[in-house]
């Protein structure tokens, strides 16, 4: 049976683009809105198998649709282009069990959605998407730390700051968190 799908983003492209494809992947779209509590009373009349909503919406935004809808039959997934810790964690609390990052692409929204709706998968990968999630952010955080130290110790502009912890990690064949690291802890000298 096809997968039940209500898409809802106030940007009319951004929906297309979903729809289009979902439904060239088997899934069923059954109804589409542009405002939050639209989208809400289109869930609780639908009963979808899952919601794609957008964290930023006129009416009720992603978050408070997906915690009036807490508790459901319909699996909630945000779209959003925000990664703020906060907003994770009242995701998370909120019932909301996977995020989409605009911009997305087709290879990374099917897989995604494919192990969700596998029921065995649903709880592990609820984890592994919050925990993944959480470590760009943090890693976001201490590469902005790192360039800051670097601007105020060697007097860099940001893009320069930035381009001594890329090319720095690119040298090493490590990730641009270590090098940050090492930055915070003084122990850089590249």
């Amino acid at each position: 049976m096809d997968k039940r799908v209500v898409i809802a983003d106030d940007e009319s492209i951004i929906r297309l683009d979903l729809k289009e494809i979902l439904e060239g992947d088997g899934y069923l779209v059954v109804g589409e809105a542009a405002r939050g509590d639209d989208a809400l009373a289109m869930v609780r009349d639908l009963r979808p198998d899952l919601a794609l909503l957008d964290v930023k919406m006129p009416g009720l935004d992603g978050i408070e649709v997906a915690r009036e809808l807490k508790g459901g039959d319909t699996m909630v997934v945000l779209l959003t282009a925000f990664s703020q810790r906060s907003l994770i964690e009242s995701a998370r609390d909120a019932g909301v069990v996977a995020y989409l990052v605009k911009p997305f692409r087709s290879s990374e929204i099917l897989p995604k959605l494919a192990a969700l709706l596998s029921p065995a998968s649903v709880e592990h990968h609820e984890a592994l998407e919050v925990s993944h999630v959480e470590d760009k952010i943090e890693t976001r955080e201490i590469v902005q730390r790192a360039k800051e130290l670097l601007m105020a110790e060697r007097g860099l502009d940001e893009p320069a700051a930035f381009e001594v912890i890329q090319q720095s990690a690119m040298r090493g064949r490590t990730r641009m968190r270590d090098i940050a690291q090492k930055i915070l802890k003084g122990e850089f000298v590249g």
